[in-house]
């Protein structure tokens, strides 16, 4: 137990799933036997969550938002990939610099303008969704590769490798896992932006626009309800993503660790 209560203490697995169980239980009892006046009680939770499924559609409708945001994520993980290996050559460095600071431009004027410049609400959709992901990403991957230090450039070179197969192999290769790790913790933003494009582009539903219905007609118990499928739905996915980076890339189980 001292392990769980010392810094930078790396407790075994079966310990840290036994105390994350165990707090996952308190919070779960205090609900059940002290709710707050504000939020539904756990069964009203339940109740709702089991009528959504039944008669409102709700696996449809996560599924469809689940589609489209996964579809935005490999559009934008492409694009920033392009836009921020570019920053290779300092000609394409101003493309990437102005992408990371428009990620403050607001959802509102996007929306405006890209129904002006496309046909479908799908694709509004999409590419507002694309274009908060790409932006993020490029911000967190340009990062990555300005973590490069002169003595990794160094020992390619020193092995013979040209500058475009030093980058490659340093650069490219060698920053995957890392990529991938920002494409994590980036994906989250996404979850957080289709609420708001399917509530203003209606006609292919989504977990949004139940959300939308649910909050209008002040079904708290409900919106509760679509809030932790969305939570469980986006810690589901973190999982796979670290699960992912374990298989694929080991290494980088060694280096965290370190």
């Amino acid at each position: 137990m001292k392990e769980l209560f010392a810094p930078n203490a790396q407790p075994s697995r079966p310990v840290f799933a036994t105390m994350v169980g165990a707090q996952l239980l308190v919070l779960v009892l205090l609900w059940v036997f002290f709710p707050l006046q504000l939020f539904p009680s756990l069964g009203q939770v339940l109740r709702a969550l089991g009528d959504l499924i039944t008669s409102q559609g709700l696996l449809q409708e996560l599924w469809a938002s689940m589609t489209t945001a996964l579809q935005a994520l490999a559009i934008g993980t492409v694009l920033a990939l392009i836009i921020s290996y570019l920053t290779a050559l300092p000609f394409f460095r101003p493309i990437a610099y102005a992408a990371t600071k428009m990620r403050y431009l607001t959802l509102t004027g996007l929306t405006f303008f890209m129904a002006l410049m496309l046909s479908s609400g799908h694709q509004v959709k999409l590419s507002v969704l694309v274009f908060a992901t790409t932006v993020y990403l490029v911000t967190g991957m340009t990062s990555v590769i300005l973590t490069t230090t002169q003595e990794e450039m160094d020992h390619a070179r020193t092995l013979g490798l040209g500058e475009w197969r030093s980058f490659l192999e340093v650069v490219v290769l060698g920053k995957l896992d890392l990529m991938l790790e920002v494409v994590r913790q980036n994906f989250a933003i996404i979850w957080t932006m289709i609420t708001l494009v399917e509530t203003l582009y209606q006609s292919e539903g989504g977990i949004g626009l139940l959300l939308y219905k649910q909050n209008r007609y002040l079904h708290l118990d409900g919106v509760l309800a679509i809030q932790l499928v969305i939570l469980a739905t986006g810690a589901l996915q973190d999982y796979v993503f670290v699960l992912l980076r374990r298989v694929f890339f080991p290494h980088s189980a060694l280096t965290a660790a370190s």
